[in-house]
């Protein structure tokens, strides 16, 4: 005989969706279990506001003043303050991934603050009901963690806006034929000469000295940041109780330890990925935006390449590490494994390097979280991860 099913009673909740502006908050509230709908907008930041018009939510939709409170709001611009505010007054919200809700596919549909508030509190409910697909909730990190992150990222922009400056430069210069062989940050631009040996003419100096000295900035500012990484790497070398008191430091470390990666990589990695909690391959694949996209409908099918819809810095990092580790690691099994399957070919080649850099990062992650070091890699001479990260920081 079957086993009846025992429907247990959802527990009354009032589920929200914050559909952010500069301006205002646009609020959509629902009991779960009808169809009526409570709109409001409040002052954009308005905390006190929200904790308000959440109370006259019950109220007006008939639950309890205790009843369980679940809201949500899009990744984006705001970032991850709100939830760490509302968290801090326990109220639970989830922090969901705009490209993960599900649209109506015709070929105009209509689009509106009103209509998105209703679709972000629908896709909650059903995710609170077990349908995983409804939506994606984003992993939140901690202050701490998302503060890590602006190292990284600042030296990213310092990188890109140097580049920018000299390009600029050149081709300023290049309009009057001239080449600058020296650095344009240090060179003196008052000295040079066309070709048919004439100065510069005056206003483009003055473009060329304000350019100069925004380009000298920049530089600045970045060894400045480099100077302050190297200062913080020796001081954990030194000084074990630093590595005790920050985790990222001894993933840092541990990364620069295998030969191939150095310390620009391994803060990198650290700051931007390590930091999370994965449960197996999969997700550290998923997260990285590596995992195959299949087409497979009727008598279709063929492979899409990558999803590319997870982290692109770490994606981007992982494909040049890749081909570092061909380089400096050419006994590894993943070397090895790549050389019998993607050696020849370019076309071959450039759709291995993306297999063998998800491959490389599941196999850093496992390192980093069990230590277990990748098959027939090579570690750098020292003792240990000290002896291995003070030789790459002398490099």
């Amino acid at each position: 005989m079957k086993t009846p099913t025992i429907l247990v009673p959802e527990p009354p909740t009032l589920f929200f969706a914050i559909e952010l502006g500069g301006s205002n908050w646009r609020l959509t509230f629902r009991d779960g279990r009808s169809d009526t709908i409570r709109r409001r907008c409040i002052d954009a930041g308005s905390l006190a506001g929200l904790a308000k018009e959440l109370d006259l939510a019950k109220a007006k939709l008939g639950l309890p003043a205790t009843a369980r409170v679940l809201g949500c709001y899009e990744a984006g611009r705001d970032g991850f303050w709100i939830h760490r505010a509302l968290a801090a007054r326990e109220i639970e919200v989830l922090v969901l991934d705009p490209a993960s809700l599900q649209i109506d596919r015709r070929f105009r549909r209509p689009k509106n603050d009103r209509l998105d508030g209703e679709a972000l509190v629908a896709a909650l409910i059903r995710w609170s009901r077990g349908d995983t697909q409804a939506c994606r909730v984003v992993q939140v990190p901690t202050s701490e963690q998302e503060d890590a992150r602006r190292d990284s990222r600042e030296r990213d922009r310092l990188r890109d806006e140097e580049a920018r400056h000299r390009s600029r430069m050149s081709a300023l210069l290049a309009l009057h034929g001239v080449v600058c062989s020296s650095g344009l940050d240090s060179a003196n631009l008052a000295t040079l000469h066309t070709p048919d040996d004439s100065l510069l003419p005056s206003r483009l100096l003055t473009e060329l000295e304000r350019e100069q000295q925004r380009l000298q900035l920049v530089c600045s500012q970045r060894d400045d940041l480099e100077r302050v990484r190297q200062q913080t790497l020796k001081q954990a070398l030194k000084d074990p109780t630093v590595v005790a008191k920050n985790p990222l430091l001894g993933q840092v470390i541990a990364l620069m330890q295998l030969v191939g990666i150095g310390p620009v990589s391994s803060w990198q990695l650290a700051q931007e990925f390590f930091f999370r909690k994965f449960n197996n391959r999969r997700e550290v694949g998923n997260a990285a935006g590596m995992v195959n996209a299949p087409f497979d409908s009727g008598n279709s099918e063929r492979d899409q390449g990558i999803t590319k819809a997870g982290n692109g810095r770490v994606r981007s990092l992982m494909v040049e590490l890749a081909w570092m580790w061909l380089r400096f690691q050419p006994h590894s099994a993943l070397s090895k494994w790549f050389q019998e399957r993607f050696a020849y070919g370019k076309r071959t080649r450039r759709v291995g390097i993306v297999a063998l850099a998800r491959r490389l990062l599941i196999a850093l992650w496992r390192y980093v979280e069990k230590g277990t070091v990748p098959t027939g890699a090579m570690l750098r001479i020292g003792s240990g991860a000290r002896g291995g990260a003070g030789a790459a920081l002398a490099k």
